[in-house]
């Protein structure tokens, strides 16, 4: 089955951490689209640690805050997963800006959490698609760049709607060569071109004599 851009489930994790291996949940957004139905569910989760400044000044969202108004960490997570398996299974494609941190979020929290169906991330198509674009690839930079209206950035829905439209902008005016694969040559595509970007890009920090350790050829989860 081809990727169909108007049946996608948007997904979209704000946490504690920017270290996906030690993220928690504080809030998970599920836009599924489906058509002209469009059903939008966002969680507040308490995570039960105290959410770290720096995190709080990106989302917005203090430890007060969750403790007083969020759901059980373990309930969140359960419901996201859950979501995203029923999506899958519905046969709609998952639309995650930068999977591989939300999706190795998942993994780490839940020991297990496998991709069983497509997974569409477009920081990964615009990277590997327009590599040569100077600028940033921030999810506000490629909205703008795409002339898709972001919203209050990093709020959890905003975001997973905005990266929803970018998916669609991306297949029907841009890259649409991308409608044209099924499930998956749609993930091999984007696994490979990945793979490729980040063999580079670690050469090049190499060559410049900088640490490269850290920079993850795998997609969409890190290994």
């Amino acid at each position: 089955m081809n990727f169909d851009a108007s049946r996608m489930l948007a997904f979209d994790l704000e946490t504690t951490s920017a270290n996906p291996k030690d993220a928690r949940i504080v809030t998970s957004a599920l836009v599924r689209i489906d058509g002209r139905d469009v059903q939008k569910v966002e969680h507040l989760a308490d995570p039960g640690i105290e959410i770290p400044q720096a995190a709080t000044d990106v989302h917005g969202i203090t430890t007060e805050k969750a403790q007083a108004e969020g759901h059980p960490h373990e309930e969140v997570l359960k419901n996201t997963v859950d979501a995203i398996k029923e999506a899958w299974d519905d046969g709609l494609t998952l639309i995650v800006y930068n999977a591989a941190f939300d999706l190795t979020v998942l993994r780490s929290l839940t020991g297990d959490f496998t991709v069983t169906g497509p997974v569409f991330d477009p920081y990964v198509i615009d990277r590997v698609s327009d590599k040569w674009r100077k600028g940033k690839r921030t999810l506000g930079a490629v909205c703008e760049h795409y002339g898709v209206e972001l919203g209050n950035a990093h709020e959890a829905t905003a975001d997973a709607l905005a990266a929803a439209r970018v998916a669609w902008k991306q297949v029907r005016q841009h890259y649409p060569n991308l409608a044209q694969m099924d499930e998956n040559e749609l993930m091999e595509f984007q696994a490979v071109k990945w793979y490729e970007d980040r063999v580079a890009f670690k050469k090049y920090l190499e060559g410049k004599g900088r640490d490269a350790s850290d920079v993850s050829t795998a997609w969409p989860l890190i290994s």
